[in-house]
C-alpha cells in the first residue's frame, strides 16, 4: 500500500512511498481508512527536507474508517464497525495523567500518525490500533454515530480539543464575551463551542490572508465580529466591541507571541487566556499585567474522554458544523496539493481519501 511518510527525528522529510500492510496481533485492530485530514501539526514538516534516511512514521493523526480485522482476543470491537481514533498509540498507564484519564498529557505518550511510531497513521490505506493502548485506554477509538460521515468525524481531534479548551478549561459564563485568535480549525471550533455556551460577542482575530476564505466561514459559524490584525488595532477594536467589563476570556489558537501580548492587554481584570496554539520563540515583553490585573494564563493540551463523549454528541445532534470548513477533498496521491492549499490559506480543512489501488 502507499503512504505519506516522514523521515528523521526532527523536522521534514515527507515521502510518498510503498509500505507494508500492518499485521494484526491477538489484541490489535486493523482499520481501513475512509477519511483523513491534514492538521497544522503536519504542516510544520512541509517543504522541509532534512536529508535523513531514518524512517520516522506514517503520518496522519486525524482519521476515521472501518474495522476490517480484529485479533482473536479482542472482545469489545468487531469487523464492520465505523470508528474514529483519538490517535493514542502508547501511554505509560501509571503516571498522574494516566490515573486521571488525561492520556494525552502522559509524558510517554506516542500518537498514531505523529512522530516516532511504528503502528502507522491515517495517510495510507490501513492503520493498526495497538492492543496495548486499548488495554489501558478503552476509548482510544469511538464508534461513529450512524448519521455522521467519515469526513465529519475524522476531525473529531480539533473539535474535542476546542471543546476542552473552552468548556472544560475556561470559566466562561453565558452572557460574557469571547475573543478567539487564529482562524484555523481550532479557532473555528472554539468559536462554535463559545456560541453553544452562551457567549454574546464572539470576536475572531486573523490576518490579511484570512479575509479571503476564513473570515467568511467564521461569520457563517457564529462569529459576531472579525478583526483584521494586519490592518486594525486589535486591542482597541476588541475592547470597543466588548466593552471594558464583558471580555473575560481569550482563546489563543494562533501561537503568535503578539497575540498573547494583545490578549493580556485587552482582558478585563480576573480574565483568562486559554493558550491553545504553540509558538517557539521567547517572549520579548513584560507579563506583569497578569499579576496587576489578576489574569490567568491557562495552558491547554488536547482532550480527554469527557471532551470526546460530549463533542461527539454535539456533532451528531447538529450543534457543531464541520462541512463549511471542508474546503478541499483530494486523493492521497495528490497530497502536495492539499498541503499547498493549507500553506496559502485557501484551505481550512483538507480531507484526503485513499486513491492508490
Amino acid at each position: 500500500m502507499k503512504a505519506l511518510t516522514r523521515f528523521g527525528k526532527e523536522f521534514g522529510g515527507y515521502r510518498f512511498m510503498d509500505v507494508p500492510e500492518p499485521t494484526c496481533g491477538d489484541e490489535d485492530i486493523i482499520v481501513e481508512i475512509k477519511a483523513a485530514a491534514i492538521c497544522g501539526a503536519d504542516m510544520k514538516h512541509f517543504r522541509v527536507e532534512n536529508g535523513s534516511d531514518e524512517f520516522n512514521s506514517i503520518r496522519g493523526h486525524e482519521f476515521a474508517g472501518e474495522i476490517v480485522e480484529v485479533g482473536k482476543k479482542v472482545k469489545d470491537w468487531h469487523v464492520g464497525q465505523r470508528v474514529v481514533s483519538d490517535n493514542s498509540g502508547h501511554v505509560c498507564g501509571v503516571c498522574p495523567s494516566c490515573d486521571a484519564g488525561d492520556f494525552l498529557t502522559c509524558r510517554e505518550k506516542v500518537n498514531l500518525g505523529l512522530d516516532n511510531n511504528t503502528w502507522g497513521g491515517g495517510f495510507t490505506k490501513y492503520c493498526k490500533i495497538p492492543g496495548e493502548i486499548l488495554r489501558i485506554h478503552k476509548h482510544a477509538i469511538w464508534e461513529v454515530p450512524e448519521n455522521l460521515s467519515y469526513e465529519e468525524v475524522c476531525v473529531m481531534d480539533p473539535i474535542s480539543n476546542a471543546y476542552k479548551a473552552v468548556a472544560q478549561r475556561s470559566s466562561l459564563l453565558p452572557g460574557q464575551d469571547v475573543v478567539v485568535f487564529g482562524t484555523g480549525p481550532l479557532g473555528l471550533f472554539s468559536l462554535q463551542i463559545a456560541k453553544l455556551m452562551g457567549a454574546v460577542n464572539i470576536v475572531m482575530v486573523g490576518l490579511e490572508e484570512d479575509t479571503k476564505v476564513r473570515f467568511g466561514v467564521a461569520k457563517q459559524l457564529g462569529a459576531t465580529h472579525v478583526v483584521n490584525g494586519s490592518r486594525e488595532d486589535v486591542v482597541a477594536t476588541c475592547q470597543k466591541i466588548c466593552g471594558k467589563d464583558n471580555l473575560g476570556l481569550v482563546v489563543e489558537c494562533s501561537g503568535a507571541n503578539i497575540a498573547l501580548k494583545q490578549a493580556i492587554e485587552m482582558l478585563r481584570p480576573n480574565g483568562e487566556v486559554v493558550r491553545v496554539g504553540m509558538g517557539f520563540k521567547p517572549l520579548e515583553y513584560s507579563i506583569n499585567d497578569i499579576s496587576t490585573n489578576a489574569i490567568s494564563i491557562i495552558g491547554h493540551m488536547a482532550y480527554d474522554s469527557t471532551s470526546w463523549r460530549n463533542a461527539l454528541r454535539l456533532l451528531a445532534a447538529g450543534k457543531i458544523q464541520v462541512k463549511p470548513m471542508i474546503t478541499h477533498r483530494i486523493g492521497l496521491s495528490h497530497w502536495e496539493e492539499g498541503f499547498e492549499a493549507m500553506a496559502n490559506k485557501s484551505a481550512i480543512k483538507v480531507i484526503m481519501h485513499y486513491d492508490c489501488d
